[in-house]
């Protein structure tokens, strides 16, 4: 550990996440895995683009984590016929009572929060696409030859719906890469759905209580990047990117399968979330278990799969598993 971090202050800050998936759980049954994955996310100063069918509590789940991370939440439902000033904002032409002056006001959009819902983000047109991707990226909104800064800590959380295709727009693989993780939301076990059942149609509703503020958020982000990660498992890492490129990778399942690897930014997202992962379990140094658990979702959205690929019904999960029994971990 860096000598000048406070330890008493590191453990007073882990005790507030163990806090934070607590108080989630209050009204989350079940999801561990979604809710390490998206803590993971924010944690690393990420994006998450979630993944699953309608009905799995994805909206109930971003708007829990603001309530117990005590962040604004806004939620904007992608359409076909939503424009980029619908998401950033726009000026509106004022007028000054006393003096009778008309001027222009910059009114801010929904993406000035902290926590952002971006539902169904495959249902708009490109352009909106792009600007808020543009927005996510550098965490600013140009307009009229002004630059607004977003507030800190931002977070997008994006849903795309795995089972409609018709009147969509496919994220760009460049778009894709932006998102740190690609989440997936699978199915509730069937104890986890009775005890959904029961919770959701009751009298009473679960009150999440906030217990980390948007100051402690950031204090926790710039920790995870002074997380420990060892020269062995950085070289694993670069190793494992290396290899999902067709054409100079020694794996025979990446050669056959996929049409285009990963870039540079999936080893830092795959560094930096590990290090998130070990910190969101106590510990102050990535291990090559991190690396394996985080894999898939770093990586399953940055990979272009081959027309045999698809004739096979092969995804990019069967890809990552193939990379993980392949590329040897260093002596």
């Amino acid at each position: 550990m860096n000598p000048a971090i406070n330890e008493d202050s590191v453990r007073q800050q882990l005790a507030k996440l163990a806090a934070v998936r607590s108080a989630i759980g209050q009204a989350i049954v079940g999801q561990h895995e979604t809710v390490e994955q998206l803590l993971i996310g924010l944690l690393a100063g990420g994006h998450c683009l979630l993944e699953g069918v309608p009905g799995l509590g994805k909206t109930l789940l971003v708007r829990t984590l603001g309530q117990a991370l005590k962040l604004s939440f806004r939620r904007v439902q992608f359409t076909p016929d939503l424009m980029p000033s619908d998401i950033l904002g726009t000026e509106i032409l004022e007028e000054d009572h006393g003096t009778g002056k008309r001027y222009f006001k910059f009114q801010q959009g929904p993406v000035f929060t902290n926590l952002l819902l971006a539902d169904e983000l495959n249902r708009t047109p490109p352009k909106t696409q792009a600007a808020l991707l543009e927005a996510m990226q550098e965490h600013t909104v140009s307009y009229a030859g002004t630059t607004y800064p977003l507030p800190e800590p931002f977070f997008v959380l994006a849903t795309q719906n795995p089972l409609e295709n018709a009147g969509t727009y496919p994220l760009p693989e460049a778009q894709l890469d932006r998102f740190l993780l690609h989440v997936r939301v699978d199915y509730p076990s069937e104890s986890e759905e009775q005890a959904i059942i029961t919770q959701t149609t009751g009298g009473s509703s679960a009150k999440v209580e906030a217990v980390m503020d948007g100051d402690e958020v950031l204090a926790l982000q710039k920790l995870t990047r002074e997380v420990h990660i060892g020269d062995d498992v950085l070289a694993w890492i670069t190793r494992l990117v290396r290899s999902t490129r067709p054409q100079t990778s020694a794996v025979n399942e990446v050669r056959e399968w996929v049409r285009w690897g990963a870039g540079p930014r999936a080893g830092q997202s795959l560094v930096l979330a590990s290090k998130a992962r070990a910190l969101l379990h106590g510990r102050f140094a990535a291990t090559r278990d991190d690396v394996q658990a985080l894999a898939a979702p770093v990586m399953r959205h940055r990979l272009l799969l081959s027309f045999a690929a698809e004739a096979e019904r092969r995804s990019t999960d069967d890809v990552v598993a193939a990379l993980l029994r392949s590329v040897p971990y260093p002596a």
